[in-house]
């Protein structure tokens, strides 16, 4: 026990003579550091000390930088230490009170503390509580996490063979923010630098959507500085002076680049391994290429990263994204490194820069988010560029527990959702107006001024989206015969709807009305009720309203599927008048349980009446 205890003291007063000389060697004046160092060099190894010179200097220059970085975080640990000298005492003499107590649970129904936190204490929890409510992830965990942190590098083995050009074009990488966590940014901006090849990276454009955030402002402004002394020239800052929204801020990265290539990326990233050159390299390739790398997610609790399989980027008829499978021409290839044909993009993106804004760059009359990348991916494909997946490039998104920023986005949503399908729909804009349960006419959104991206497809002379639909995205199930949509309300009560009630009951219910799309029910001039939100899959079934004939339920079944099994999905109905089904000539309608609560039957008809919310045209009048 003694020699061990020795060898520690040793040990101790070793680290400390070693920490006491890079000590010195730090306030020791730069020109006799440089001549300290040279000269022991050039007498060691014998050589010119011109051939040392420069790389040296360049080393020092990098190790000041690195130095100042650490004499401003203690400096701002002492300012903290004098602010709250007293608070610090007695926060340090608790710690120690209940060193080895259990720390009760403050916020159990968080999900913050679900998989993290275990042995926090109570202001901790409230620190991290709070971080988690403003941010939507957990920015207590991200603030200890080093910002050149290892993530595990998620390619497919065989991308590593692959091998690129020495004459690569040049990168401009558009990092989009609006009130992230300083820490989230700089671990974005230390990801690329490291992983990024430097003769590639020719900048990196910061584009703040009017933060309100403090940090992000003159602390943010010294970080830049700090690694601009590093990496002369290489970060530079665009400042909004009111919220724009995503589009306008992307539009507006790509007009401050310079490089051959931008890359426009969310601010809550980590770029992978060799996630640059695919990228550059298929570019190089053809120029109308848009590309997306294949998302890995962060986990907004643990920052753990999860990997996600490779997968098309897809959209519904509310324009919301979703992954589609791999295209079988892409599977029959038996390359797992070859660019995957994608109807869509998620958002982040990478493309010739003369080329996007040749083909109009982002819709800058897209408001806030949602919408703008689904606008984009049309534009591309028709209008004559491409979109493609590249397999061998992973970035690590993290994905937020909720947006904080903005709670309810559905008016925002709808909005862009109409204002694209205006422009590129064509006849099939319809579907996005079903799919929303908004009026086809007279709808009160106003999607704003579309004239000028009307002019630019014909300047481009555009596809139709017919065309788009048979060449680019065969999959999404386009409806030609609905004729009333939207909420299903019997006269007898009008404040309950029909709702599809819970999916593994397959029964639907009356239930209080509401806005989401489990109430939604189309009725096709063919006689069939779609119950729930379309589905926009050309290979997976809408749930249709049934009659099987025996019982009083009605019942919700894949509407091929009832067909096939006779189980009667026709119905005869207009509005203000009885549904009744073709087969059994029964009727749909409610009845009063014990305790007062509407159900949905089928019965002898009586004389109750249905209304359907909207119409199509001139269908249901007399």
């Amino acid at each position: 026990m003694m020699l061990r205890r020795n060898v520690s003291k040793v040990l101790c007063l070793g680290l400390t003579l070693v920490i006491a000389v890079n000590l010195f060697l730090v306030f020791y004046t730069k020109g006799t550091l440089q001549k300290l160092i040279l000269g022991s060099i050039q007498k060691e190894l014998h050589l010119p000390l011109s051939e040392w010179n420069g790389a040296v200097i360049k080393r020092l220059s990098h190790l000041e930088v690195d130095l100042q970085h650490l004499k401003e975080s203690l400096k701002e640990e002492r300012m903290k230490d004098r602010e709250h000298p007293v608070q610090k005492a007695v926060e340090s003499k608790a710690n120690e009170t209940k060193k080895d107590k259990p720390q009760k649970a403050l916020f159990p129904d968080s999900q913050l503390f679900k998989r993290w936190g275990e042995g926090l204490s109570e202001a901790q929890q409230k620190e991290a509580q709070d971080l988690f409510q403003k941010f939507g992830y957990n920015v207590y965990l991200s603030n200890q996490l080093p910002l050149d942190r290892a993530i595990p590098d998620t390619r497919d083995s065989r991308c590593l063979l692959k091998t690129y050009s020495s004459q690569l074009p040049s990168l401009s990488v558009i990092l989009i923010f609006m009130n992230e966590a300083l820490s989230i940014i700089l671990r974005a901006i230390t990801s690329i630098i490291n992983r990024t090849p430097s003769r590639l990276l020719k900048e990196i454009i910061l584009v703040d959507d009017f933060s309100s955030n403090e940090e992000l402002k003159a602390y943010l402004e010294e970080k830049i500085k700090l690694y601009n002394q590093k990496y002369p020239g290489l970060l530079k800052i665009i400042r909004h002076t009111e919220r724009k929204g995503l589009a306008q801020a992307r539009n507006a990265g790509r007009e401050a680049a310079t490089a051959d290539v931008v890359a426009i990326l969310d601010a809550h990233i980590e770029v992978n391994v060799g996630w640059a050159e695919p990228i550059l390299a298929r570019i190089q390739e053809d120029r109308t290429v848009i590309v997306s790398p294949v998302f890995d997610n962060i986990r907004f609790d643990t920052f753990e990263l999860t990997k996600y399989e490779l997968a098309v980027d897809g959209f519904n008829w509310e324009l919301w994204c979703r992954y589609d499978p791999l295209p079988k021409a892409w599977i029959d290839l038996h390359d797992v490194t070859a660019p995957v044909k994608s109807p869509s993009i998620m958002g982040i993106l990478a493309a010739n820069r003369l080329f996007l804004g040749e083909i109009g760059s982002l819709d800058g009359g897209m408001l806030v988010y949602g919408g703008e990348n689904v606008e984009l991916s049309l534009r591309v494909w028709q209008c004559g560029g491409r979109i493609e997946v590249l397999p061998c490039c992973r970035v690590a998104h993290l994905e937020r527990h909720h947006k904080p920023y903005a709670l309810d986005l559905s008016l925002v949503l709808k909005r862009n959702a109409l204002r694209v399908a205006e422009i590129w729909m064509d006849e099939y804009k319809d579907m996005v107006y079903f799919a929303w349960n908004i009026p086809l006419q007279n709808s009160g959104i106003d999607y704003g001024d579309i004239s000028s991206r009307m002019a630019l497809r014909g300047k481009l002379k555009c596809q139709s989206f017919d065309w788009y639909l048979k060449n680019v995205y065969p999959i999404l199930k386009p409806i030609h015969n609905i004729v009333g949509y939207g909420r299903l309300k019997n006269s007898l009560d009008e404040n309950v709807c029909l709702d599809q009630g819970p999916i593994s009951d397959n029964t639907p219910i009356m239930y209080h009305c509401h806005e989401y799309n489990t109430q939604n029910v189309y009725y096709h001039l063919t006689g069939e009720f779609y119950v729930g939100p379309l589905i926009a899959e050309a290979y997976t079934d809408d749930r249709c309203l049934t009659d099987p004939g025996y019982g009083e339920k009605a019942m919700l079944k894949p509407c091929s599927k009832a067909a096939k099994n006779n189980l009667h999905i026709y119905w005869d109905f207009k509005p203000g008048r009885a549904v009744i089904n073709r087969a059994t000539k029964r009727c749909l309608e409610m009845k009063k349980d014990t305790s007062g609560v509407y159900r949905l039957v089928l019965q002898t008809c009586t004389s109750q009446v249905w209304t359907i919310q909207y119409t199509v045209r001139n269908w249901g009048s007399n």
